[in-house]
């Protein structure tokens, strides 16, 4: 029994900081009495408002009644324990001294006891943030650019949540519970435009490998996607500002990332009415942006496409074009023709027959070698075209004199007949008399037995028919 009781006295040492009690006097420190500790000033009178150590050398604080105070707010941003010791470097779920209900709510206290407050705070490597109370936040914080999970922890990656606020401006395809992805960067501010950005309505950024559109409220956004706001303003004629990124359901697709390469689609509402068939192909970049041309006639070799090896032209809506097509050379005011499959939509090379613009059906020959694909001028095979198209004499007639211009400000001339073919290291006469003498290229050397010359254009070639031309 004695050794308890030393026990016990022990204990209460610890407990009055090495103080005297009720039963003696001391000029100036600690004393408990009625089961409260004081702390007295050297004219024995109550010390208020103050904070003070004890013997442990740790901080308690004495209230305004002078009184320790427990399990409370001190001096504003401080907080006591049950046994009144300044809390540190410790999270606190607590009433707020600002509160009038029994709420509790999480706070951090730091190294020097303060609350933490309005400000980020890393604490044991994750962020958290605390409003002007100091009562740490979660959900959607700082202006909806960050995000904080249930716990308070700064979020960092993809998320699925709601908006912070659902904007009514917002253009495409509204979500089915309300939920959006988000994505939040490595600092934690999600992905969206800024003032860097130029003030867009969208911003598209690489993200693992791929790219993605954010909106202005941070949604990543599938399907096509209107650069520059509200898709009713866009042209009606042109796809250049539209961007597609991966709706849910295209194969081999990671949902809202930008897919690069071939892919079948149907066209943007607002382009609908002005395509020719209801499901398109479109090439994309990596970025989502669909390759496009100019509009039909105003082509330029400068314009075309290489892709896997195929040379493609694309028009105004994104479209590959097919068909016999006007095409100038570079930035020349010249131009000849090319002919795109109908299938595979590629510039094609060699000897077939094309409809052209009014509807007619004629031999065409494309080259095969140097400037692949581009309509023939001259002599192929011991036939006669110009810009691809075969030249021939009117069956009335039975030979023409056809002046192909030979890119030096003159003329090879040729005698053809009414099949195309070309006359060679001979002379022939016309239903009207007129003899043609041609060398064993087959260029004319002399009319009626005067010298030819190569400066004159006695015979323009008949060029193709464009449509739309």
């Amino acid at each position: 029994m004695k050794k308890k009781g030393l026990r016990i006295l022990a204990a209460a040492a610890v407990l009055t900081f090495g103080c005297l009690t009720m039963n003696a006097y001391a000029a100036e420190g600690w004393a408990l009495s009625n089961n409260i500790w004081t702390y007295l000033d050297k004219n024995g009178n109550r010390v208020t408002n103050e904070w003070k150590k004890g013997a442990d050398n740790l901080w308690r604080y004495l209230n305004n009644s002078g009184e320790m105070a427990v399990n409370s707010w001190a001096d504003n941003d401080y907080y006591v324990d049950s046994n009144g010791i300044m809390v540190a470097d410790k999270w606190m779920q607590i009433v707020s001294p600002y509160s009038r209900d029994s709420q509790t709510y999480w706070f951090y206290f730091g190294a020097s006891g303060k609350v933490t407050k309005d400000t980020w705070k890393k604490i044991d490597g994750k962020s958290y943030y605390f409003d002007s109370d100091g009562i740490m936040q979660t959900g959607w914080t700082e202006d909806g650019d960050y995000y904080l999970s249930s716990s308070g922890a700064m979020v960092t990656g993809w998320r699925y949540l709601e908006p912070k606020d659902e904007d009514s401006s917002l253009y495409g395809t509204e979500s089915d519970d309300g939920k959006y992805w988000f994505y939040f960067s490595a600092s934690g501010k999600k992905q969206s435009p800024s003032t860097s950005d130029d003030g867009g309505d969208y911003k598209v950024t690489k993200i693992d490998g791929k790219y993605y559109c954010f909106d202005a409220d941070g949604r990543m956004r599938t399907g096509w996607v209107y650069l520059d706001g509200d898709p009713e303003n866009s042209s009606k004629s042109s796809i250049a500002d539209w961007r597609y990124f991966a709706e849910s359901g295209i194969q081999n697709a990671t949902v809202g990332a930008a897919i690069p390469g071939w892919l079948s689609l149907n066209p943007p509402e607002q382009l609908q009415d002005n395509v020719d068939e209801p499901v398109v192909w479109y090439y994309f970049d990596k970025n989502g942006e669909p390759k496009t041309g100019p509009e039909d006639g105003k082509a330029s070799t400068s314009d075309f496409v290489r892709i896997n090896g195929k040379t493609y032209l694309f028009d105004q809506k994104g479209n590959p074009v097919k068909g016999l097509k006007k095409v100038r050379i570079g930035s020349t005011n010249e131009y000849t023709s090319y002919y795109f499959d109908e299938s595979s939509r590629t510039s094609v090379k060699g000897k077939m027959t094309v409809e052209e613009g009014d509807g007619n059906k004629t031999t065409f020959y494309f080259n095969e070698g140097t400037y692949a694909g581009r309509g023939t001028n001259g002599v192929k095979n011991g036939y006669l075209y110009y810009m691809g198209k075969l030249q021939q004499a009117d069956s009335s007639s039975r030979y023409a004199l056809i002046s192909i211009p030979n890119g030096n400000g003159g003329y090879q001339t040729y005698v053809v007949n009414s099949s195309g073919r070309i006359s060679k290291n001979t002379t022939v006469k016309d239903r009207d008399g007129n003899k043609y003498k041609v060398n064993s290229s087959g260029i004319l050397t002399h009319i009626n037995d005067e010298a030819a010359s190569s400066t004159e254009d006695y015979g323009e070639p008949t060029e193709p028919v464009f449509e739309n031309d």
